[in-house]
């Protein structure tokens, strides 16, 4: 079994659908603690986020090897499952470039950059254990793009989402160029039919201007990590599409 794809789209997302939110961690920006603790604190904003209702947790964490990356999947999608009940599914946890780490622990999906494997092969690639073969039709495959033109690519070669951006200046994103703006956002939203999420320097204050523009919804690390009340700011993030 493979996952499908085609020259067109076969995303299992919809773009009018709720705004999605999606928290991108990053346990070095997390408050000064011992190493050691950095985990353990990371994992507890795992579930402190997870009850909040954000919708995706993006594990981002490029230095850890496969076997840590594998552990911390393990143990973020425990917790996170704990979560879920009959009225609220649990959040999604997508796995930054380790496809093989999110296929072994069965995580929601794979969100890939400009050096990762390419969508389309990603797309391609079988499906051989049982675990990838229960996920087949679940399993998201994202991309982050900073151009129209990469966007398109993208949504050709069937990723099922887009990240786009920086729209907003953030230290986080500066190796990526000035920021791309909302027109820039406005005009990537336009030249594609699979959700596009906003990325770089989101705050609740600019959030609203981006779902103006096209956005399916946002991503973001500071704004998630760092909120002293995150169920209060996922509160507010969803009336901005009423």
């Amino acid at each position: 079994m493979s996952l499908p794809n085609s020259s067109v789209p076969d995303s299992k997302l919809r773009r009018d659908s709720k705004p999605i939110l999606c928290y991108i961690t990053d346990r070095r920006s997390l408050s000064a603690v011992p190493q050691e603790d950095l985990m353990n604190l990371l994992l507890d904003k795992f579930e402190l986020l997870a009850a909040a209702g954000v919708d995706w947790i993006q594990l981002r964490e490029k230095d850890l090897s496969g076997k840590q990356s594998a552990a911390l999947a393990r143990e973020a999608l425990k917790r996170i499952s704990k979560q879920a009940d009959q009225t609220k599914p649990a959040t999604r946890t997508i796995v930054n470039d380790r496809l093989d780490v999110a296929l072994a622990e069965q995580a929601g999906g794979v969100h890939l950059g400009e050096n990762s494997l390419p969508v389309q092969e990603v797309k391609r690639l079988p499906l051989s254990s049982p675990a990838a073969q229960t996920l087949a039709h679940e399993f998201l495959v994202g991309f982050s793009c900073h151009s129209v033109e990469a966007a398109k690519s993208a949504a050709a070669s069937g990723a099922d989402y887009l990240f786009f951006g920086p729209i907003f200046a953030t230290p986080s994103k500066a190796a990526y160029g000035s920021p791309q703006g909302l027109n820039r956002l406005a005009e990537v939203c336009n030249s594609v039919d699979i959700p596009v999420l906003a990325i770089g320097g989101i705050t609740l204050a600019n959030a609203s201007s981006c779902l103006s523009a096209g956005a399916s919804g946002i991503a973001a690390i500071r704004l998630f990590q760092d909120s002293a009340d995150p169920a209060s700011l996922v509160r507010a993030l969803r009336q901005l599409s009423c």
